[in-house]
């Protein structure tokens, strides 16, 4: 599971998602999870130096976790279907995040993580608790969010999934950034998210 946690970790990096040591990825594990350490270069990294947390907050091994523990920890308590979470200071995302956007339903791909849009997160501390109660609630009922002056935040049920979700958010947030460049977008209407919405309820299921 380390491996796991920490090939998602470079992955994240060399996609462009994020650099140097910015962003944090973490997967449950029993009664806890395991998360990257802080100030780490993810190249430099061994999977001995992936940090096991329990849900008391408790971290054990011989490094540090990220500062940003804590929003991991509660988003795996408050939603037990999230298996694996990535957060990344994206360029695209971050860019948006600065100025306090989301994502409103400019492109029907929005659905696929869990609703008509893809909100912000008000801005508090990094590594607070205000953070992480701020993440929750722009997370409810979705599986992303920007966070405000930050960057992104997804989360999966297993640790692919997250990487594919975090990469399409990035991609939706660069086309996002170009649409405001023509101008005020045109949306698309409740009603037809929600038929998307519908759609993709068995989306990417071969069974």
């Amino acid at each position: 599971m380390a491996a796991e946690v920490l090939a998602a970790a470079r992955a994240m990096n060399a996609a462009g998602l994020n650099r140097g040591t910015a962003g944090n990825v973490s997967r449950r594990c029993g009664e806890g999870f395991l998360i990257t350490p802080t100030g780490m270069a993810y190249d430099e990294c061994t999977v001995d130096d992936i940090v096991p947390v329990g849900f008391d907050g408790v971290a054990h091994g011989r490094r540090k976790p990220s500062s940003e523990w804590r929003f991991h920890r509660d988003i795996y308590v408050a939603r037990p279907e999230a298996g694996a979470i990535l957060h990344a200071h994206a360029p695209f995302a971050t860019a948006l995040a600065c100025h306090g956007l989301g994502l409103p339903p400019f492109h029907y791909m929005i659905a696929r993580f869990g609703g008509s849009d893809v909100r912000c997160a008000d801005y508090a501390t990094f590594g607070t608790q205000a953070l992480s109660d701020a993440v929750l609630v722009a997370l409810t009922s979705r599986r992303a969010c920007l966070m405000a002056h930050h960057g992104m935040l997804v989360f999966g049920g297993d640790m692919r999934e997250a990487l594919a979700l975090a990469i399409e958010l990035e991609a939706l947030c660069e086309q996002f950034w170009r649409v405001l460049q023509l101008g005020q977008p045109r949306l698309l209407p409740e009603e037809e998210m929600a038929r998307v919405l519908d759609k993709f309820a068995d989306y990417g299921r071969q069974e």
